[in-house]
C-alpha cells in the first residue's frame, strides 16, 4: 500500500471518529492529507469506497488492541475478562487512533438511517463481538467454571448483559469523554462477569 493511500485511510478514520461519515467533506480530508484530488481519487472512486478501507482498518486495530493477550490464556472465562480489559485500557480511549471514540459504535448511530447499507456493514461486528462474548462464556459453563446455578436462561441473560453493557460503555463515552465513567462503567461490568465464576 502506498504511503499516501495509507494515511488517507488513517486520517478519514480520525474524522470518520470525529465528526462522523456525513459530516466529513472531501475537502476535510485533502485538508487532513495534504493530498490533491487527484491523489484521492487515484486511491478511492468516492467516499464510500474510503468508508470501507477505513471499516477494514479499524476493524484491525480493534482487533490488535482487544485481543492482546487472549492466546495466553487458557481459561474462556479469563479471556473475556481480559477482553474487557483490553477494551476497556486499550481501545476505548486511544485518542491518536479514535479520537472521538469508537468509531463503529459513532457510525452505526449515524448511518442506521441515512445510509442503512453502510450501517448493515458496521452491524456485522456488532454481531461479531456478540458471538465471541456467547462463545466464551457457553466454553466457561461447560468447562464448569461458573457457578453451578447457572442454568442456560441465567447464561443467555449474561451474554446479553455483557454485550449491551460493552457497547452501550463505547456509546457513552463517545458523548461524555469521561475516562472516569467509562472506567466505572467497564469496572463493574468485569466485576459481573466475575461474579458468575465458581
Amino acid at each position: 500500500m502506498s504511503f499516501l493511500k495509507e494515511k488517507i485511510i488513517s486520517e478519514t478514520r480520525k474524522l470518520f471518529s470525529q465528526k462522523g461519515f456525513m459530516s466529513t467533506s472531501i475537502t476535510d480530508i485533502l485538508l487532513a492529507t495534504g493530498a490533491s484530488k487527484g491523489g484521492l481519487y487515484n486511491h478511492f472512486n468516492g467516499k464510500e469506497a474510503l468508508f470501507y478501507a477505513v471499516l477494514e482498518q479499524s476493524r484491525s486495530i480493534w482487533r490488535e488492541k482487544n485481543l492482546a493477550g487472549l492466546d495466553q490464556i487458557d481459561s474462556p472465562i479469563k479471556k473475556l475478562i481480559r477482553f474487557l480489559e483490553n477494551y476497556r485500557d486499550n481501545y476505548m480511549i486511544d485518542h491518536e487512533k479514535f479520537p472521538g471514540g469508537c468509531i463503529f459504535v459513532n457510525l452505526s448511530v449515524e448511518l442506521d438511517d441515512q445510509l442503512p447499507h453502510l450501517a448493515r456493514e458496521l452491524e456485522k461486528g456488532f454481531i461479531g463481538l456478540k458471538r465471541m462474548i456467547k462463545r466464551y462464556l457457553e466454553k466457561a459453563k461447560n468447562d464448569c467454571e461458573l457457578l453451578d446455578e447457572i442454568d442456560d436462561i441465567t447464561l443467555n441473560n449474561a451474554i446479553e448483559i455483557v454485550t449491551s453493557s460493552a457497547i452501550g460503555a463505547a456509546v457513552m463515552y463517545s458523548q461524555n469523554k469521561s475516562v472516569s465513567d467509562l472506567y466505572r462503567t467497564m469496572s463493574s461490568l468485569i466485576d459481573y462477569v466475575k461474579s458468575l465464576i465458581k
